[in-house]
């Protein structure tokens, strides 16, 4: 895990918000027709309706948030969801509480 991807991913507030919406995506994110949000996660066009911005910015959001290991993307038919690492999210949170 990189740190510095993921404070960079962390430190706009809209990523920040996405990622934060889907900790519990049952309470922020509308039934899918496909598939289950909390085991495979949440469609790119249910977030990008929560975030109300466009697909390309949405997209763009979530390719950073994967990059740096936030997030774990899953392709269902002509969809992606997406859903927190949280593997990744509590290793961040201990090396963060070893650096600082």
């Amino acid at each position: 895990m990189n740190i510095l991807e993921a404070m960079k991913a962390l430190s706009n507030q809209t990523r920040l918000s996405i990622l934060q919406n889907l900790r519990e995506p049952e309470k922020h994110f509308p039934p899918q027709d496909e598939g289950d949000v909390t085991i495979d996660g949440v469609c790119v066009g249910s977030i990008q309706e929560g975030i109300g911005m466009s697909q390309s910015t949405t997209s763009t959001y979530l390719a950073s948030l994967q990059r740096a290991g936030l997030v774990t993307s899953k392709r269902m038919g002509g969809w992606t969801y997406y859903k927190r690492n949280e593997a990744n999210i509590q290793k961040l949170i201990e090396l963060l509480s070893k650096e600082l």
